[in-house]
């Protein structure tokens, strides 16, 4: 097969006389087209790993799955990164690429909310068949709402809001199973055979979003379901080969059948006592860490209030609660820059991982959250998705290694971007940004673990040209830039090693079968 270059040479000797340039001129055309790309490749994400001989054969086999999986720019109608993820979230499930991403050690996920992780099968599937389940079909909200009461408990508060009739949602269902479908839609983004188009915006994806998480609110807030959804979360991400875990979440009340309410600390307890469990049951997974996440959009009172809280718990479990953040839409929350005052004064014995540039907007205070996030030395940045139009901040990002937690499929599903290929993450890869890429909800829309936001972030937002070496920087990014102690660390590095050479023999071991599955799945057109 012919260079381009000997091919450009050939056209060059073809053409008419009094159309070509000479060939010294073409030449260093071509030198300095090649010494461009060069540059540019020497710069992507991952270019700074060396691979020794066993990797290079095992990229040599990833890398032929991933330009099957990208194909060519003329026939582009079934790249599945351009489309939303709920249409082709079974395409990227059975594709050859994302088996492989599935079993890579990813090292830790820095950034997910702890009440969207859990698949919807477990919630459909287990929490909803559990005794002393209720059920309130409330016309004016729509999606029906579920609490867990003693008998008693719940004629009494259908007394209090005769609005909302509770009844027990066995007996509910003996009669009109069309209730899981109800609940269904009310656990998911894009229910089954809902039209895309009924989410027009931001706005629009972000109101259906926070109707989530008031619908999960209640039966995560039941104590007995609390301990087994934290213990299943952690479970869906040790079977994604995630070897630690940074949980974003508020510790919210808790109730129990008898009426107690569990509040803060008392929270805090019952959720190390399930990590402990879980870490017993699972003796190589490194560890699981707290961000305590408030909302943003609150008083200064209110900010003081969480402070307090937030010292009271750092005190009491200082290697479980690691750092602080405030969450919720940036669009319509208070800035970072209305809490400076509170934030300087705390930010001496604190670490924080902002929310920050969740937003399309440009020059508004909603994405110069991102110069509060750095001025107040956040360690890591979530979303970071408005950064590129910050030229100066993306220099002192990269400087000070503020490191940007992407999630692609959250930005893709509450309308920040379209087609994957126009994320802006493509230039932090471009440019070595430091990234690591997080799964941020993913319970909300189907995903599993982290392996989809890495097969979209691979396929779709990095260059055709990256390769293993980039997936292997985006896991030790993960470990580098954790909060794990020193010791938790080297745990961490120790393990992730290991893994990873058993992982790099398996791509190798499994092509012959790899190869016979991939002729049939890439046969059809998706």
């Amino acid at each position: 097969m012919l260079s381009m270059r000997s091919a450009l040479l050939l056209l060059f000797l073809a053409l008419p006389k009094c159309l070509a340039v000479s060939e010294d001129v073409l030449e260093q055309y071509l030198t300095q087209r090649r010494e461009i790309i060069d540059e540019e490749s020497s710069d992507l994400f991952g270019a700074d790993i060396i691979l020794d001989s066993e990797e290079q054969a095992a990229n040599a086999v990833l890398m032929k799955l991933k330009l099957r999986e990208i194909g060519t720019p003329a026939n582009s109608r079934n790249f599945l990164p351009s489309k939303q993820f709920s249409s082709v979230s079974k395409a990227i499930s059975n594709s050859p690429l994302f088996k492989v991403i599935r079993l890579m050690p990813k090292g830790g996920v820095l950034h997910v909310h702890l009440s969207a992780v859990s698949s919807r099968n477990f919630i459909l599937n287990n929490i909803t068949d559990r005794e002393n389940l209720y059920v309130c079909r409330d016309p004016l909200e729509g999606a029906p709402r579920l609490r867990f009461f003693r008998k008693g408990a719940a004629v009494a508060a259908s007394r209090v809001d005769p609005s909302c009739q509770w009844r027990l949602l066995a007996e509910v269902r003996e009669k009109d199973r069309s209730i899981d479908e109800e609940i269904d839609q009310a656990l998911t983004m894009y229910a089954s055979g809902e039209r895309l188009g009924r989410i027009r915006n931001s706005n629009d994806a972000w109101r259906k979003f926070l109707n989530l998480f008031d619908f999960v609110k209640s039966l995560f807030s039941f104590k007995p379901v609390y301990e087994d959804y934290l213990y299943h979360v952690l479970e869906e991400m040790y079977k994604d080969n995630v070897q630690f875990v940074e949980l974003r979440t508020a510790l919210q009340p808790l109730y129990d059948l008898d009426g107690q309410q569990y509040q803060d600390l008392q929270v805090l307890e019952i959720f190390k006592k399930v990590v402990d469990r879980f870490m017993d049951d699972h003796a190589d997974f490194v560890a699981v860490k707290i961000i305590y996440s408030p909302h943003r959009n609150i008083p200064r009172s209110t900010l003081d209030e969480y402070i307090g809280k937030f010292r009271l718990f750092q005190e009491t479990y200082p290697e479980l609660v690691v750092g602080f953040d405030l969450v919720g839409q940036e669009d319509r929350g208070r800035p970072l820059l209305d809490f400076v005052d509170e934030l300087l004064e705390f930010g001496r014995d604190t670490r924080f991982y902002f929310h920050a540039g969740e937003t399309n907007w440009n020059g508004h205070e909603v994405d110069e959250n991102l110069i509060d996030a750095v001025l107040l030395n956040a360690k890591r940045i979530g979303h970071g998705f408005a950064l590129i139009k910050h030229p100066k901040l993306m220099e002192i990002v990269k400087e000070k290694k503020i490191v940007v937690e992407v999630s692609p499929i959250s930005n893709q599903v509450l309308k920040l971007v379209g087609d994957l290929r126009n994320h802006p993450a493509a230039h932090f890869f471009a440019t070595n940004l430091p990234v690591v890429i997080s799964n941020d909800d993913p319970g909300f829309w189907g995903a599993t673990g982290l392996s989809h936001d890495y097969y979209e972030a691979f396929v779709g937002i990095m260059s055709r040209k990256t390769d293993l070496r980039s997936l292997k920087r985006l896991a030790l990014n993960s470990i580098e830039h954790s909060s794990l102690s020193d010791k938790e660390r080297a745990l961490a590095e120790e393990a992730w090693t290991r893994r990873w050479k058993t992982f790099v023999r398996q791509i190798m071991m499994d092509n012959d079968d790899r190869e016979t599955y991939s002729s049939s799945y890439y046969r059809y057109e998706i």
